[in-house]
């Protein structure tokens, strides 16, 4: 007997409802990206490992996906090596690309090599699936898709306040309420300055980051194996503590980084952005928090880094960003600044699904089913369902003579919320039967008047 098909753990199949969902989902982000002028791009699956290790910090990049080198890989590797097994050494023989890890460094990629052909600033988005070899887990997944907007070529903060409008709206349209977190890489810097640790910058990120999931004393137990004191993890505790107003938390942080030139750069920029998003513009329909332990442990994020949780439902985060200021550097491109936010398209799906938000609209279902009772019948009827989906309406005709039960059964199973019966009556009288599966009722039109119907 053969083996039951599967699938790779973390991976998911989409029959077509879930698939209606996603476009909606798509749709939605897609739209109010373009509100703001933002331009679609896409890049390859795969990358060369050279264009994408290093850039996401030493944990990200034992989350990448490699792929092995067509062909005998095992040519270039003596058997000295194999006896070795020294993982990364042979990776870095065997396998030359690797899938994307995320859109970000592909996009920086394709702005150093198409530089000549955009203009600047460049507002681009992009959805995509991505691939992280992480431990699948509810609402983690190893292949899912992120749909990521970017402007590239400027370094006004005013890019930050429409990418907190565009997440804004976006999370209104699908009725989700959110709480969006904002904090600036200048501050975590300015704070391990401060505290006497500004070598320990990125392991500090990156042991607060995970406050949310693993608490206080663990994160002290991680910072203390990375080697800060006990005296700089001591100073540190008020600081990620830190309660009140955004304005109360700005107003002590920078006190306490009074002595911090770049500590005091990132307080300005996260004051100068809540303050267009609450003085100068409408206000936002979500809450935007002030979250000092906010790090987004991805390496290349140089100023204000921003978080999107849902309220309603448990789900980590399914949207995030931040400002990066020389991305592009590492490919040849210094000084070139940008700016970006990704949305967990399979996060959102999830958190739409827990909370019952699809619009029924939204599942693009067949809106008419033509029965077919035989040759005659369908010949009369195939010019009627060309008029009704040159109208727009999504139309079908089963294409078995089947009982009539069946094809009933087919509709009901589709949602499909109108049929139409068209038998030796309707002919003689140039007509059809138009049936409400949800009422039940009946009535005899004309192609015109189903149309204006089902409309």
């Amino acid at each position: 007997m053969a083996n039951k098909p599967s699938i790779p753990k973390g991976t998911r199949d989409f029959g077509p409802v879930e698939m209606a969902k996603r476009n909606y989902i798509f749709n939605t982000i897609r739209s109010v990206y373009e509100l703001y002028g933002f331009q679609q791009i896409e890049t390859p699956a795969q990358e060369t490992l050279q264009t994408l290790m290093g850039k996401y910090g030493e944990e990200g990049d034992k989350l990448l996906f490699k792929i092995l080198n067509s062909g005998d890989y095992l040519s270039k590797v003596s058997d000295e090596e194999l006896t070795e097994r020294n993982t990364l050494r042979l990776a870095s023989k065997i396998c030359e690309k690797g899938l994307r890890y995320d859109l970000t460094v592909p996009f920086a990629r394709y702005v150093v090599m198409h530089r000549e052909e955009l203009q600047l600033p460049f507002k681009r988005y992009q959805v995509q699936p991505v691939w992280r070899a992480d431990r699948p887990q509810k609402g983690r997944y190893r292949e899912f898709y992120q749909f990521d907007g970017d402007v590239v070529g400027s370094d006004s903060l005013l890019n930050e306040v429409e990418l907190m409008q565009i997440v804004d709206t976006v999370f209104s349209r699908f009725g989700v309420r959110v709480q969006i977190k904002i904090n600036n890489r200048k501050i975590l810097t300015g704070i391990a300055e401060v505290i006497g640790a500004a070598d320990k910058i990125v392991d500090i990120t990156v042991a607060i980051d995970k406050l949310d999931k693993i608490g206080i004393d663990n994160v002290n137990a991680e910072l203390r194996e990375d080697g800060l004191t006990d005296e700089q993890i001591e100073k540190l505790q008020p600081i990620i503590m830190l309660e009140g107003t955004n304005e109360q938390k700005l107003n002590t942080i920078a006190e306490v980084l009074k002595d911090s030139e770049t500590g005091l750069k990132g307080v300005e920029e996260i004051k100068t952005i809540l303050s267009l998003l609450t003085s100068h513009l409408s206000p936002l329909n979500n809450e935007i928090q002030l979250d000092l332990t906010l790090a987004r442990g991805l390496s290349y994020y140089t100023g204000a880094i921003f978080e999107v949780k849902a309220l309603d439902t448990p789900m980590g985060s399914i949207s995030g960003g931040g400002r990066y200021d020389n991305l592009t550097g590492i490919f040849g491109m210094p000084g070139l600044s940008g700016v970006g936010i990704s949305f967990g398209v399979d996060r959102i799906y999830d958190v739409l699904n827990a909370l019952d938000l699809y619009p029924k609209d939204s599942l693009n279902t067949t809106q008419v089913l033509f029965i077919n009772f035989g040759e005659k019948e369908t010949a009369y009827c195939l010019p009627i369902i060309a008029q009704v989906r040159q109208a727009g309406i999504r139309a079908e005709i089963y294409p078995d003579g089947a009982k009539m039960k069946k094809q009933m059964s087919y509709a009901n199973a589709k949602q499909i919320p109108f049929v139409v019966l068209a038998g030796d009556n309707e002919i003689a009288a140039q007509k059809v039967t138009l049936k409400n599966m949800e009422t039940g009722e009946q009535q005899l039109v004309t192609p015109e008047e189903l149309i204006n119907a089902i409309q």
